[in-house]
């Protein structure tokens, strides 16, 4: 026979009897529906958007190059790293440079040298000049007191023209050798400056963004070696179809979309006006326009300055928006309308009952309203589902 039920279990069979009466009781008490909120879709004007693409890329951008030939030795920076200004950039192999600045240097000893010798030249060449011309007045003296004969004087006076070229040529190779120094100096001065060419330092502060060049490379003038940007400045160059050029001008602001900031899961919405802002929005002034239209794709090139923002970085995508004006649409909550598969539906209230339709939306807007293309008329009671809690 089956042993007879103890009290304790008794107690235990009623306790779980209670729980599994209890346990339904209680969730269908803590999930509630939370009421069906009522909006008004509402028929207003609103602003119509020229979507003008475009880069994000700095104000001031430095290209590296070589100012001599010379082979790579090391370059000291790498892509991200940030640079002051005179810190040494790239290293070039100097020793052709130098050997060219010691010839110069040796050149310029000689020539000092025979410009030395030219001007002590000069010194004897006018005592001989004067003592002939001297003699040569005393002659002229006695001549003219036919005290000597004219032979003598002649003589005198060949002696006078050879002293006086004497002279005339020393003056004349210190003036050369002196050219020639000079020169040689201007040489030295070159050389110099070209060995000075094989230790590339950063002109100004910034920070490195591209690396175009190894060690083992060789440098050419003209031959990119590393770009900087130099500036914390950014701007958008957007292009702007020919004709809308007219309405944009300097110093107009006007708002600014970069899809890559815009927080993940938000609706893309644009920015109400040059002033308004939110995911990715922001607003962008007009720095510079190029008086030359694109003959490819019939567009301007605007270049909009950036206000300094965390996250953006040259080379990001982004879109200008110049209003062309507005129009008149009807705008509901964007929480009114829900999706269903392919279709976007919204609930209207009709007295007692309520009726879905289907829409089709437009443009999303920054104070929570989506634009209705079709669909809706106006003055429409919709309901906004409420949500379990």
């Amino acid at each position: 026979m089956p042993p007879a039920p103890t009290r304790a279990g008794f107690i235990l069979t009623l306790t779980f009897c209670l729980l599994f009466r209890v346990v339904p009781a209680l969730a269908q008490q803590t999930v509630a529906q939370v009421p069906d909120r009522e909006a008004t879709a509402q028929s207003r004007d609103i602003v119509e958007w020229y979507e003008a693409v475009g880069t994000i890329r700095p104000k001031t951008e430095t290209t590296v190059e070589s100012q001599v030939q010379a082979k790579i030795l090391d370059v000291k920076v790498r892509p991200g790293q940030t640079v002051e200004k005179g810190e040494l950039l790239v290293v070039l192999d100097d020793r052709e440079l130098s050997a060219r600045a010691e010839r110069a240097d040796r050149a310029v000893a000689s020539a000092r040298a025979s410009r030395n010798q030219a001007r002590e030249a000069i010194a004897p060449a006018k005592a001989a000049f004067d003592n002939v011309q001297a003699d040569n007045q005393r002659i002229k003296t006695l001549f003219a007191s036919r005290t000597v004969t004219a032979q003598e004087m002649d003589r005198s006076e060949a002696e006078f023209l050879r002293a006086q070229s004497a002279l005339e040529q020393a003056r004349d190779g210190f003036e050369a050798a002196e050219g020639q120094a000079a020169q040689a100096e201007k040489a030295l001065e070159e050389a110099r400056i070209a060995a000075g060419h094989a230790r590339i330092q950063a002109q100004a502060a910034g920070e490195v963004v591209k690396r175009l060049a190894e060690p083992g490379d060789l440098a050419l003038p003209g031959k990119p070696l590393l770009v900087l940007h130099t500036g914390r400045a950014l701007r958008l160059e957007a292009l702007v179809r020919e004709g809308l050029i007219s309405r944009v001008k300097l110093g107009d602001a006007f708002p600014v979309r970069v899809t890559a900031l815009a927080v993940p899961g938000a609706a893309p919405g644009l920015a109400g006006g040059p002033e308004a802002g939110g995911a990715g929005g922001l607003s962008a002034t007009v720095e510079e326009i190029v008086p030359s239209a694109d003959p490819l794709t019939r567009t301007f090139l605007v270049k909009a300055a950036l206000p300094e923002t965390p996250g953006l970085y040259p080379g990001m995508f982004g879109r200008l928006f110049i209003p062309l004006g507005t129009r008149q649409a009807v705008v509901v909550p964007r929480n009114a309308v829900r999706r269903v598969g392919q279709l976007e539906m919204v609930t209207v209230k009709d007295g007692d009952t309520s009726r879905s339709y289907a829409v089709k939306t437009g443009q999303t807007l920054e104070d929570g309203h989506v634009e209705i293309l079709s669909g809706l008329a106006g003055g429409e009671t919709l309901l906004i589902p409420g949500r379990t809690r």
